[in-house]
């Protein structure tokens, strides 16, 4: 698995009992045990959830006596929304061209303007879609 911090955090948002932890977490501290409650699984099992939520920088513990809380950490959060953000509007103009293509040959007017089946699309500029390779290049 690679280490990079945006892999980290994809890693531990990938397990739903990590998320729901998070979402726990975004209510405000907890103790391990507090965490646990919602789970029919050993604080053993909810201890390895929080290192691997601790080694993404998603939560931090502190220590206060006897207790240590865990605190959500939203730096990691955040970075991955920018890096789906900046993904985003690639997408969804994407599916744009893809809706307005699709009209046009539910419209039957596909063929009349030379696009389409009949005349098949010869590659993929001449639609103005990227392949995804492409465009990270051009972002570089």
């Amino acid at each position: 698995m690679a280490n990079d911090p945006l892999s980290l955090t994809f890693a531990a948002l990938a397990d739903p009992t990590r998320r729901a932890i998070l979402a726990r977490l975004a209510e405000g501290e907890a103790t391990v045990n507090t965490l646990a409650e919602p789970f029919d699984v050993s604080l053993q099992a909810i201890s390895k959830h929080l290192k691997v939520l601790e080694r993404a920088g998603l939560i931090t513990r502190g220590r206060d006596a006897q207790w240590r809380p865990c605190r959500l950490e939203t730096a990691p959060l955040e970075q991955a929304g920018e890096w789906v953000g900046r993904y985003r509007d690639r997408w969804e103009g994407r599916f744009a061209r893809l809706d307005e293509e699709l009209r046009s040959i539910q419209r039957g007017t596909a063929q009349s303007t030379g696009r389409g089946r009949e005349k098949g699309i010869e590659n993929e500029s001449s639609t103005g879609i990227q392949s995804s390779t492409e465009e990270e290049k051009t972002h570089e």
